[in-house]
């Protein structure tokens, strides 16, 4: 086995690894939130969720038990918090979030609008003016992210890109600092 051999083999095994490490009913409970947004149109606020065993959703509330399914006994639920207002500044919103034992973990969908790397030399320094010219520049891409992370630490993101609505992308880290700053609620 040469050296490439050997590196390709490193790679395949560390991204194993992290494969390994996703939590299963993460997962799949941020797809059901991505999807469940889907259903509203392009344009809406940042919302904010709870995650909680469906098991002690179900013990909690006897009345949801025809409502929801439980997959595995690590299933979970997400409850929308209708009264998430971030204003404009989501980063000091979240920071000031905090949840009750009851919830295993948190969730937030955020669409945004960006450009690919190619452009990032021609985006101005200052925040505001960066926006406008993302925002005003044709080949902008607007995409959903839904991050979330559970009380073990494990985090993931999943997004949808409005010019590609049948691919959805998932990833550990696929936003790293807004699924940092949901796990930051969770502490």
């Amino acid at each position: 086995m040469n050296d490439e051999d050997e590196n390709m083999s490193q790679d395949a095994d560390n991204a194993e690894a992290e494969t390994s490490s996703v939590n299963d009913a993460l997962v799949a409970c941020l797809t059901e939130i991505e999807r469940f947004v889907g259903t509203s149109s392009w344009g809406g606020p940042p919302r904010l969720f709870a995650l909680v065993r469906t098991v002690d959703l179900m013990k909690a509330e006897p009345a949801l038990v025809g409502q929801l399914a439980v997959g595995s006994p690590d299933s979970l639920s997400s409850i929308e918090q209708d009264d998430f207002r971030p204003g404009e500044d989501l980063a000091r919103a979240l920071a000031g979030t905090a949840w009750g034992e009851a919830v295993d973990g948190a969730a937030i969908c955020v669409e945004r609008v960006f450009l690919s790397d190619q452009y990032a030399n021609e985006i101005p320094d200052d925040p505001d003016k960066a926006a406008t010219f993302v925002a005003a520049h044709p080949q902008h891409q607007e995409v959903r992210v839904v991050a979330g992370a559970l009380r073990d630490g494990s985090h993931y993101g999943v997004a949808r890109l409005v010019d590609h609505p049948q691919d959805l992308l998932g990833s550990v880290n696929l936003v790293p600092a807004l699924e940092a700053a949901v796990l930051g609620t969770l502490t």
